[in-house]
């Protein structure tokens, strides 16, 4: 059977944003494959590169994310064919940066046990300076003192605390003396249950400094077994049977064992010692010790197999070995002492966590390799060295690059560029001369004329108006004594809720709700619109004006769009939950591939929401049967399919908390011309998307196409 070339991206929610860098690793792999020192792109990966009948990049000048989301309903082909979409960084010289000039590639290193996807180069020193791990405690090694949480750590981490209120009946490990560098580790691990308490430890394990096991017990929960977990825990009703040892057992047993000095460690060490209703004052967690930007966590299956060449947690092992778990935290936690902070970084530890990420579904499983040897290899590599551009390569090995369009271009560059008159006529010329080429750049152009710095800002406006709307509803009427906080609870189980008001301009008070994501206020449409809420039975709608009245058929399609293909959406989570918790109560559902948990891009914390994505469509229609009405740890859920679960939610976001409305109102004049402006913007939009469609369905069969919209500056 003939193969078949494929793309395949890990990025999704947040994370679906990519650099110029990241995009020339892509074009650069996909028009060169293994030759010329091309190998997999870090963010992404090919399948069956050889078999590729050709790459073909398409340019949209002028255009940006802006224009893609005004016009959204105009680019018909456009949104159902292209399945993939990230948001691309600015750069000053656009083409430049497409095919790479003065882009600093190094000479990929051969060693055995490095598959092409994870043969990449270690950081820079200056891209070092932007490593979370050296933003944090710096270059230079220190010893373990610098690496114990200070009490305000472990406050904002849901540390137990000496002297909280939440920690009254707590026993305290009486381990009062100064912690010097020299001070013993400990590592600690505990597997729990979920009783009718809530979580309940049912199994520790200790171990010292050399790994030896101190104590590795069963535990007795006081209250009734809800669920074993066994899959995490390990544990089942027959294990528990014939134990007798309680918590207070265990909690002296530790008291005697750890010595005043001593430095527990383990990987969000909080769960453990809250399971356990201890406090230590002094401890070392893993899980924050490798520090990722925005708050994430490495998980300690991936640290062992990445740092230690450890495999732990292996799916063959019913449940997980906290013995084994808390040795792996102990190793990553000496590790890290002894090799210093830049050592650790020079891992490029969030590259290899993409790397398996994208190498799971492969035939030939990426290895990750053991610190060891990745360290020497790292010591003994050679600097970055400058590489020519790879549309160079491709004229060397005999194979003739294709650039069209109408922008100047520098003659001495390696393509010849043929300028056109028109987008038609590029067109036409792309239908003739693109498949006689391996890799075309077909660059289409709005025009200067499109460009003006004030029409852009206006048409900015009005797009962000109309999303303020989408995201806005009305409810009521409600009677004059209703309760505020109830009408709140109900309308905050949709979805994370950005302003609430009561509008008294009416005869009876309604309320105006501006959700974060569109996703809520959709669902408050459909869910409460004609319901009974705080004793009233209340109509609930979006506002009404000109823009809005395409609103139902923008929310449809949508809803249809390829992106959210096996997507859906689950509010009513309780903010407490972690991505890791949902995880795990989200387990039993069939085909479930991804989990992201939005949070506000600068707080950090998470919203009472959730994007669910399957790997089957139908998967995720019958998760949504499952999950309407659902109540998890008290709270019902809500569900419906999604709308931005991708890119369009970072997007959504910025658009949400930029300056927002301007005050005052727009000259008539001006709206007139922006009136002028756009409908011209739309019938140009519409043509540029046919010449897509054309130029798309003359294609070779295995090509792959790229659209990109560079916009303005």
């Amino acid at each position: 059977q003939e193969k078949s070339s494929c793309l395949s991206a890990a990025l999704f929610g947040e994370d679906c944003e990519i650099s110029r860098d990241q995009l020339y690793e892509l074009l650069k792999y996909a028009a060169l494959g293994k030759c010329h020192n091309a190998t997999q792109p870090s963010w992404c990966r090919i399948y069956h590169q050889s078999h590729l009948a050709g790459v073909v990049v398409i340019v949209l000048h002028e255009m940006s994310q802006l224009h893609f989301y005004k016009f959204y309903l105009q680019f018909k082909h456009l949104r159902k064919v292209f399945r993939h979409r990230f948001t691309l960084t600015p750069s000053a010289n656009f083409l430049a940066s497409l095919y790479g000039e003065g882009a600093n590639l190094k000479p990929q290193n051969t060693a055995q046990g490095l598959t092409s996807a994870s043969s990449e180069c270690i950081p820079k020193s200056s891209d070092l300076q932007c490593d979370p791990i050296i933003r944090k405690y710096g270059e230079k090694k220190r010893g373990l003192t610098s690496y114990t949480l200070t009490v305000e750590e472990q406050k904002k981490n849901d540390y137990p605390i000496k002297g909280s209120p939440k920690c009254k009946d707590y026993v305290y490990t009486e381990c009062d003396q100064p912690r010097t560098d020299s001070s013993p580790l400990f590592g600690l691990d505990c597997e729990m249950c979920l009783t009718a308490k809530g979580n309940e430890v049912t199994h520790v394990s200790l171990v010292d400094a050399r790994g030896q096991c101190l104590l590795n017990e069963l535990v007795k929960p006081e209250s009734t077994v809800v669920h074993y977990r066994t899959r995490f825990s390990g544990i089942t009703e027959k294990m528990l049977l014939p134990v007798k040892t309680r918590l207070s057992d265990i909690q002296t047993r530790l008291k005697k064992l750890l010595p005043r000095d001593a430095v527990l460690v383990g990987h969000s060490l909080n769960a453990d010692l809250q399971a356990l209703e201890m406090i230590h004052p002094s401890v070392i967690d893993t899980s924050l010790l490798f520090a990722r930007n925005e708050g994430r966590r490495f998980k300690l299956k991936f640290l062992a197999k990445a740092v230690l060449g450890k495999e732990i947690q292996c799916e063959q092992k019913l449940g997980h070995d906290p013995a084994e778990d808390a040795r792996a935290a102990l190793e990553l936690a000496q590790f890290f002492i002894e090799q210093g902070p830049a050592k650790v970084a020079e891992l490029n530890l969030e590259m290899l966590l993409t790397t398996e990420k994208l190498a799971e579904g492969s035939q030939k499983k990426a290895a990750l390799q053991p610190q060891g040897c990745r360290v020497q290899k790292q010591l003994n590599e050679p600097p970055h060295l400058s590489k020519p551009c790879f549309l160079e390569c491709l004229q060397v090995t005999g194979q003739k690059p294709l650039l069209l369009g109408r922008q100047d271009l520098d003659s001495s560059g390696p393509c010849q560029s043929n300028l056109s008159a028109s987008n038609k006529q590029i067109l036409q010329k792309a239908l003739e001369d693109v498949p006689l080429s391996a890799f075309s750049i077909i660059q289409f152009s709005l025009g200067p004329e499109n460009i003006a710095s004030h029409l852009l800002a206006e048409l900015c406006e009005k797009v962000g108006s109309k999303l303020t709307d989408m995201l806005t509803i009305y409810a009521g009427p409600f009677e004059e004594s209703f309760c505020l906080k109830s009408v709140k609870k109900e309308f905050g189980s949709c979805g994370p809720i950005q302003s609430f008001r009561v509008v008294t301009e009416t005869y009876q008070p309604y309320v105006c709700i501006r959700y974060e994501v569109l996703e809520a206020a959709q669902l408050a449409v459909e869910s409460l619109n004609g319901a009974e809420v705080a004793g009233s039975c209340i109509k609930v709608q979006r506002p009404v004006t000109a823009a809005m009245l395409d609103c139902d058929v923008l929310i449809k399609e949508l809803e249809l769009d390829v992106e959210n293909e096996g997507v859906i959406y689950v509010a009513g989570l309780k903010k407490s939950l972690t991505e890791t918790d949902l995880q795990e109560e989200f387990s039993q559902l069939k085909d479930l591939e991804t989990l992201f948990l939005p949070k506000d891009l600068q707080s950090g914390k998470h919203r009472n929401c959730c994007f669910l994505k399957f790997q089957k469509s139908q998967s995720a229609v019958d998760a949504l049967e499952v999950i309407n009405g659902w109540t998890m740890k008290g709270s019902k859920l809500r569900s419906r399919n999604a709308l931005a679960s991708g890119h369009l939610w970072r997007w959504i976001w910025q658009m949400n908390h930029s300056n927002g409305k301007q005050g005052g109102k727009i000259l008539y004049k001006k709206m007139e011309q922006l009136s002028d402006f756009e409908q011209d913007l739309r019938k140009k939009v519409k043509k540029l998307d046919h010449h897509i469609k054309k130029l798309y369905r003359s294609l070779q069969n295995n090509t792959l196409c790229v659209v990109l919209f560079p916009g303005a500056n």
